[in-house]
């Protein structure tokens, strides 16, 4: 056990294996850290003077912690992360070992491109991609059982300075929310504020006994089982959540939360969801690029901590069938350099106008690009809870509370007159935060839901990077807020007082952008029908979503921001669309291999079963009466008829599959599935599923969901 271990206190050992603001101040000359705290927080030029000195630094204080190789930490747009490790180890010019680590190999690396995703924006044989080291976002040492590695978090470009990776873009959409933000501050007299984008997500995941997983082939091979029939019990006793963790659950959270302690990553929550054996972890919020790093962090370590304890961690958003599948909420807020919440109600009439513009910016950024958001949280695996009465709809609409929607319609219904503190008052702003205190309505069906100091964006999929959704929220948001500047500095120009263009440019916006604001079931058919009337899309499967990258409007929005160029948004579109189709390739071939291999089979040996035993009763039939026999003929029936019209759904799951394959056009392809292959793909599962509901358990050859989600 080591000595951070032994001590009872966390923070003994939280952030130890982080160079973090501390450990900087302490090894670092004062004027360097100085120098590094203009680039981290100003964004200033990096010298390379800096970049030496930190590199020593960084090599010295890794060394200490007994680290032996150094990797630039990127997330490509596989939506994983990416690594490889070189050795501090050199060799000097007397043939002597030593151990080097300069600011060239800290600011820089240089990957081999060729085999991450592009989204055809390269070829195979344009090798060369770069590292670039994010200094905002603090490195970090992960530690094995023989050694320790330091991870040095980067964004990963092109050699023409494409964005490769999802981290580039997030951080070029917090540079755009930052202009528009700090600007609109500056008409409320707050000049030379820095905005920062704070994220908070909560993860989601289950866990299941490693012995089980690994009889499982799909779980495997497609991360969710593609057959099992649903146990008697379920999460209908409603006695899962929040209810009391079990011993080995507990021993593997708190290990997984020391790991991240040791990070510097501050786990806060964690308990029991609403399907059996699933879980929650949700952080402390940080800034948006580092919060996406430590997420990443997150689903990493408790994977390594699982294995480590027999546990096999589950990520996809739909393990099971029957039951809740894996989120993961977003809770979203912007702050100022002064650490004041934008969307946390002030003390005055003054700073509460200045929170409802702010609110109805994000309104307008929705409603305006409800479609790319739905976008981005688009995939495989999510489509199996959008709209699926356990998570939100695939439509995009914001849920405010009562009180925050009764005030924008006081003042969507008000005069353009003269404003005076007793108007503020009679609307209700001046006591925000105390009526807002009081507030505590909830609506869980909303995929967008303001909780009193932040949005919380809960389409998400659990094992999705946190870090595209950020970015199109930003853009959309920072696009807003750069139309209601112009509006107020126009009307403040034309000699209105701040509060007066306030209250005309609210006024304008919530009429805009009414449409997206729904208090009620999410659920609902009749939401549906009504979403429908005010022209909010519903875009219901993964194919249909993404081709939001290709509209006009959405790219003017990402590509004046700065987020993507042209080719960078044909790049995510193409990428989103292969991973789609790749996905399913992998999900419907491995469903063909089970039927084959593991459910006719055992379905097969329990028809001969009863045939002999049937055969056996007929030469009784002089002692036995007629009910005796036919009741076991009805059985074998039964099984017989599942086994034929599951060998004919897997022949037509064989013909579509080959047609899929078939097409060369991604978008082609990827609806195709969508519409013909997926059906077909649920005729199997319900006749292999019947047929695990008839076979023996002896004869059955794959674990069960009542062994998998009831045993550990």
């Amino acid at each position: 056990m080591s000595a951070e271990r032994e001590s009872h206190n966390l923070l003994d050992y939280f952030g130890i294996n982080t160079f973090n603001d501390t450990v900087m101040q302490e090894r670092l000359p004062k004027e360097i850290y100085k120098r590094l705290q203009a680039t981290i927080k100003k964004g200033a030029r990096l010298d390379q003077d800096v970049a030496n000195a930190v590199a020593h630094a960084m090599k010295e204080w890794a060394v200490d912690r007994g680290v032996t190789h150094f990797t630039h930490w990127f997330q490509p747009m596989t939506g994983l992360t990416a690594e490889k490790h070189d050795a501090f180890l050199d060799i000097d010019k007397d043939g002597k070992p030593i151990q080097r680590f300069s600011g060239n190999m800290l600011i820089q690396g240089e990957p081999d491109a060729s085999s991450f995703p592009s989204g055809g924006m390269r070829s195979t044989f344009e090798a060369r991609g770069y590292t670039m080291w994010d200094p905002s976002s603090p490195a970090f040492i992960m530690e094995s059982g023989n050694g320790a590695i330091l991870c040095i978090p980067t964004v990963f470009i092109s050699y023409n300075g494409e964005a490769l990776d999802k981290k580039a873009p997030l951080l070029r959409s917090m540079r755009a929310i930052d202009k528009e933000a700090s600007r609109i501050l500056a008409l409320f007299g707050r000049e030379g504020h820095r905005v920062t984008i704070t994220l908070g997500p909560e993860q989601e995941y289950f866990l299941v006994d490693q012995k089980y997983f690994e009889q499982r082939p799909d779980l495997i091979m497609a991360g969710r089982t593609l057959i099992g029939a649903a146990p008697p019990r379920g999460q209908q006793m409603e006695d899962h959540y929040f209810g009391s963790i079990k011993e080995r659950v507990l021993d593997f959270m708190q290990d997984a939360e020391h790991e991240l302690y040791k990070l510097g990553v501050p786990a806060k929550t964690r308990h029991n969801e609403v399907a059996p054996h699933q879980f929650e972890i949700a952080p402390i919020f940080d800034e948006a690029n580092v919060a996406a790093d430590r997420n990443q962090q997150i689903m990493e370590v408790l994977k390594k901590v699982a294995m480590r304890k027999g546990l096999a961690l589950l990520l996809h958003e739909k393990p099971f069938a029957a039951i809740n599948g894996s989120g993961k909420h977003l809770n979203w807020s912007m702050v100022d350099g002064a650490g004041h919440n934008l969307l946390d109600p002030g003390q005055t009439p003054s700073e509460n106008l200045q929170f409802l513009v702010f609110l109805v910016g994000v309104l307008e950024g929705v409603y305006n690009y409800a479609d790319l958001l739905r976008a981005a949280i688009a995939s495989a695996g999510n489509d199996h809870r959008l709209g699926a009465n356990e998570a939100p709809p695939a439509v995009m609409s914001v849920f405010l509370g009562s009180t925050l929607s009764a005030i924008l319609d006081s003042i969507e219904s008000g005069s353009n007159g003269a404003v005076s503190e007793q108007k503020i008052i009679d609307l209700g702003i001046a006591n925000l935060p105390r009526i807002m205190q009081d507030n505590t309505d909830r609506n869980r069906t909303s995929p967008f839901a303001f909780t009193g100091n932040k949005f919380e964006f809960r389409a998400l999929g659990s094992a999705a990077s946190i870090s595209t959704p950020a970015t199109i929220l930003n853009g959309a948001v920072a696009t807003a807020l750069k139309a209601m500047g112009d509006d107020l500095e126009a009307r403040i120009k034309e000699g209105a007082s701040l509060n007066e263009a306030c209250f005309s440019v609210l006024k304008k916006y919530i009429a805009h952008n009414k449409a997206v604001r729904f208090e009620g079931n999410g659920y609902s058919e009749e939401w549906l029908a009504e979403a429908e009337k005010r022209g909010l899309p519903n875009l219901k499967n993964t194919p249909a979503a993404l081709e939001a990258y290709t509209f006009p409007k959405n790219k003017k929005m990402l590509t004046q921001t700065g987020i993507y160029s042209e080719a960078e948004i044909s790049s995510r579109y193409n990428t989103k669309l292969e991973r789609y189709c790749n996905t399913l390739g992998i999900e419907y071939s491995m469903l063909q291999s089970l039927t084959r291999t593991h459910v006719l089979p055992a379905a097969v040996e329990y028809q001969n079963t009863l045939i002999q035993s049937i055969e056996g009763l007929q030469a009784l039939k002089d002692i036995l009466d007629d009910d005796t026999v036919a009741a076991q003929g009805a059985l074998l029936r039964r099984v017989s008829s599942e086994i034929a019209a599951l060998l004919k759904a897997n022949d037509a799951l064989h013909s579509a599959a080959e047609k899929a394959e078939a097409l060369e056009d991604e978008q082609e392809k990827a609806h195709f599935i969508a519409e013909s292959v997926i059906p077909v793909m649920e005729r199997v599962r319900a006749h292999c599923d019947a047929l695990e509901e008839l076979t023996p358990d002896d004869l059955w050859p794959l674990p069960k969901y009542r062994e998998m989600l009831f045993i550990m």
